[in-house]
């Protein structure tokens, strides 16, 4: 048996907490009628603050792109409620995924690039056997040049998402903050950034990891069931 205590995320609970949630009270009960410019801000961002702060005390274990994440919610609450200019919010916007993007990136040039980290590892795959392959077929110096390659790839999503989201952020965010309009504007971006960002680069991401699996394939001439640890 596994002796890790974290805990799998639920995607369901994950989208409607972090998007939907949100951006349906910022949609819908920014006016004076309802909660207000500032209460309707801060009760959408309680949602995202208090979903991280709950998996960070479930899985006892600091990861840096949820603390990011973290960051990033505190500062949209800070441009709104400071009624900063826009322009702030889309330099935010672009400044979360650019940091992870070039941290992983930076990675590339360490002993332990992110992405041998994220999927060269004793959890997911046969590592013991694979390695040995790759010795027998001489294809060593090559696996290590396909992982750098991943890496850089993997930089590139976080780069897509970086310029997409700043774009987002200009077209979509252009009313006052502090006013009814840009919180319902702010809505908008979280909710289309599902579908035009996240989206995108998950599917980039997984295309990764495609590669990958096709390399070790082709390069140790092992089945996918030997590839891959078995669930027990």
């Amino acid at each position: 048996m596994s002796s890790t205590n974290t805990k799998k995320s639920n995607p369901l609970f994950e989208i409607l907490f972090n998007v939907f949630i949100p951006s349906f009270i910022l949609m819908k009960f920014s006016g004076d009628e309802h909660l207000g410019t500032v209460l309707s801000l801060v009760v959408a961002l309680s949602f995202p603050v208090a979903y991280g702060g709950l998996e960070l005390i479930r899985n006892k274990k600091f990861n840096f792109i949820a603390a990011l994440g973290f960051v990033s919610v505190l500062l949209t609450g800070g441009i709104g409620l400071l009624e900063l200019d826009t322009r702030w919010l889309a330099l935010k916007e672009a400044l979360i995924p650019g940091l992870i993007g070039t941290a992983v990136l930076v990675s590339t040039f360490t002993r332990h690039p992110l992405m041998q980290k994220l999927i060269f590892n004793k959890t997911v795959l046969n590592l013991s056997l694979i390695e040995e392959r790759l010795r027998e077929s001489g294809n060593e110096k090559a696996f290590d040049r396909c992982l750098m390659n991943s890496n850089y790839l993997f930089a590139s999503t976080f780069a897509f998402s970086s310029v997409m989201n700043y774009a987002l952020a200009t077209y979509i965010v252009t009313s006052p903050a502090g006013t009814a309009a840009f919180n319902e504007e702010l809505g908008k971006m979280t909710l289309y950034s599902y579908p035009v960002i996240a989206i995108p680069s998950m599917l980039m991401m997984l295309g990764i990891f495609y590669y990958v699996w096709r390399q070790i394939r082709s390069m140790t001439s092992l089945e996918t069931e030997q590839i891959f640890h078995q669930a027990k």
